[in-house]
């Protein structure tokens, strides 16, 4: 097997021990889409964000983004507000129910990845994240 195809044999091994060949549940076991999931983290770290900043930091397009943000409305796990400087622009925010949602989301991904990071030899770990980052630099270097 060359390079490449143990690189794809690798990433299909990756994607299916973390279960994100299953969009409706989330790698740490949440009854939540992936792609909500991800939504919520983003607008944990930063909220208010614009449609359009969550576009760019979900790398989906933006009828995508549209209708998960639209699906989160109607949850009760975020609002949409008019931009105070650029009216045309919604800023996303975080209900309460949202923020509980997001940290238990927090916690869940908390405990999952503190399970497996266990498993990975203390002295591989500095090499594991390593090759993560340069992997998901290729990744996106490859895309432009």
């Amino acid at each position: 097997m060359n390079d490449e195809d143990q690189l794809q044999a690798e990433i299909v091994a990756l994607t299916r021990a973390f279960g994100w060949h299953r969009p409706m549940q989330t790698p740490c076991g949440q009854s939540i889409p992936i792609a909500e999931a991800h939504a919520l983290l983003e607008l944990s770290q930063a909220s208010p964000l614009s449609q359009l900043v969550l576009v760019e930091r979900l790398n989906l397009a933006k009828s995508t983004v549209s209708r998960l943000v639209d699906k989160l409305v109607k949850r009760g796990w975020i609002v949409k507000q008019r931009n105070v400087d650029d009216g045309r622009v919604w800023d996303l925010v975080l209900t309460e129910v949202g923020e509980v949602k997001s940290a238990e989301l927090a916690q869940a991904r908390q405990t999952k990845l503190a399970a497996v990071w266990q498993h990975v030899p203390t002295t591989q770990r500095a090499t594991v994240l390593h090759s993560l980052k340069t992997l998901v630099e290729a990744i996106r270097e490859s895309e432009h």
